[in-house]
């Protein structure tokens, strides 16, 4: 059996985390990774305190297994957010799209482990200086809001730069995926994509259905010009969102062009002029099944690949 530090700094089974999608990360979906052996992560997204709140009641109505929260530092809701989750003890708390540094003393006095995403070395450094316990290094492969810089290329260079451990996030969904994030020193993958083609995700049928159908050059990324990049399914929106880009619309006007639009995608199925986030893994993902299912194939697949580059070691 696979077994990394994270294993061990999270009281899981398997090293593989679910990442905090907002809208579809929600309690169904959580605890059933943390209860297949993963790390579930509550997504809050824009969402407000009270629904973070009622998110960590029902999971911990359906697991008594560790979970974590997800907060996006730009939302609106973030401070109350913070609050919440550090009166409930959640187990874990990773943050995106901002600096954690102010708040990592309070999570770190309540008992909470600090898992910051990060695209960059530097950003690493600066928090592993304010005492986070693990990173997750995601590469510009993955959905939603992404960095610069490529998975392969960003994780063994966050990995050489930091003492703690880090989880590589962005263009995994197998287990080939899995052994290669373990032979690059990675403690484990972050899935995201994968996770919304699970059954227990509340993730709309037709965007799930959207992503099946995905080819390997079926995204595309919008928002370069307002600095909050976003990968997502081309469609008429994506398109019209780059029209708009050129014409040289404001920043404010952009931001609720393609943000605004995310529940529409991936709740109602607006597969037109909704955003579909999706990395690029999306044209490896052909079915929906079991949360367990998806982590039990990708640790029995890693566990085959690194058996057979095992054999490949002269005289074994």
């Amino acid at each position: 059996m696979l077994r990394t530090e994270i294993c061990d700094l999270f009281d899981i089974k398997h090293p593989i985390i679910q990442g905090g999608m907002a809208h579809v990360a929600t309690a169904e979906l959580v605890a059933a990774v943390s209860e297949a052996g993963g790390l579930g992560i509550i997504g809050a997204g824009a969402a407000p305190a009270d629904w973070m709140r009622d998110q960590i009641k029902r999971t911990r109505e359906m697991t008594d297994k560790p979970f974590g929260a997800n907060i996006l530092l730009i939302s609106p809701y973030a401070k109350d957010i913070i609050e919440v989750v550090l009166e409930e003890k959640v187990a874990v708390v990773t943050t995106g799209a901002g600096n954690p540094g102010p708040f990592i003393p309070a999570f770190k006095e309540a008992g909470i482990k600090v898992m910051p995403v990060v695209a960059s070395v530097a950003l690493a450094r600066r928090l592993e200086r304010a005492g986070v316990d693990a990173f997750v290094a995601e590469g510009m492969e993955s959905g939603g809001e992404i960095g610069q810089i490529s998975t392969l290329p960003l994780v063994p260079q966050v990995i050489d730069a930091v003492k703690v451990p880090v989880v590589a996030a962005g263009g995994f969904a197998d287990g080939r995926g899995l052994a290669a994030a373990l032979a690059l020193g990675a403690a484990g993958v972050q899935l995201g994509t994968r996770f919304v083609c699970a059954e227990e995700c509340v993730a709309h049928a037709d965007y799930k259905q959207a992503i099946i159908n995905a080819s390997d050059r079926s995204t595309a990324v919008t928002g370069l010009s307002t600095g909050y990049p976003m990968r997502a399914l081309e469609n008429k929106l994506t398109r019209e969102y780059h029209e708009r880009e050129k014409s040289g619309v404001s920043i404010e006007e952009m931001m609720e062009f393609g943000v605004g639009k995310v529940r529409a995608g991936l709740i109602e199925g607006d597969l037109e002029y909704g955003t579909l986030l999706a990395g690029q893994i999306s044209g490896m993902i052909k079915d929906i099944k079991p949360v367990k299912a998806i982590i039990e194939d990708m640790v029995s697949g890693a566990e085959a690949e690194i058996a057979r580059l095992a054999k490949m070691i002269e005289g074994r």
